[in-house]
């Protein structure tokens, strides 16, 4: 990687300190280089994966189907096999890089729809509106405020946990709290 100008950081990174390494060092690209113990590198996709703190690439030194399938199903962004180019590595790296971009931006998305979501159910429930209805007035306040609709509807789940007493619950669960207390009044 040196030819290519980057910085190589974290070389020989064992299984036990993979992970904090990857964590402290933040690189850009995690590059496990696949030799005879392909099992120990699965275990290092897996530990660098799970840190989500960047993209990684197998290198492989012969082609290996097997090993492949295993490594995309815990998550690495490309592989390479008998690199000779460095710009086929470099061009490997820049892919990686734009996928796991892409990758957390979606996930980011997702996370955002799903804060909505909550709110417009809270909504819903409290003011017995439609879906339609409860978008609208998590949109509504957004631009009263000048705020984001995620951060209005983040308001909202932390409001409802707090005047709810903490944990958030459904009608049908506060009916059957309802019922056990005046049981227990009689």
């Amino acid at each position: 990687m040196i030819v290519l100008g980057h910085d190589v950081v974290g070389t020989g990174s064992s299984l036990e300190t993979i992970g904090q390494a990857t964590a402290a060092e933040l690189p850009d690209v995690a590059l496990v280089i696949v030799g005879e113990h392909s099992d120990r590198a699965l275990d290092l996709i897996k530990e660098i994966v799970a840190e989500a703190a960047c993209p990684v690439i197998a290198i492989l030194d012969v082609q290996d189907r097997a090993f492949v399938d295993r490594a995309a199903r815990l998550g690495i962004f490309s592989y390479l096999a008998h690199v000779d180019d460095p710009q086929e590595m470099q061009s490997a790296m820049d892919i990686s890089l734009q996928r796991f971009a892409e990758y957390h931006a979606l996930e980011g998305a997702f996370g955002r729809r799903a804060v909505t979501e909550r709110a417009k159910g809270i909504l819903m429930e409290r003011h017995g509106i439609d879906e339609q209805q409860a978008f609208h007035l998590i949109r509504e306040e957004a631009r009263r405020t000048n705020a984001k609709m995620v951060d209005v509807a983040a308001s909202i789940l932390g409001s409802y946990r707090l005047l709810s007493g903490g944990a958030a619950s459904t009608p049908a669960q506060r009916e059957a709290q309802s019922r056990e207390s005046e049981g227990s009044v009689e």
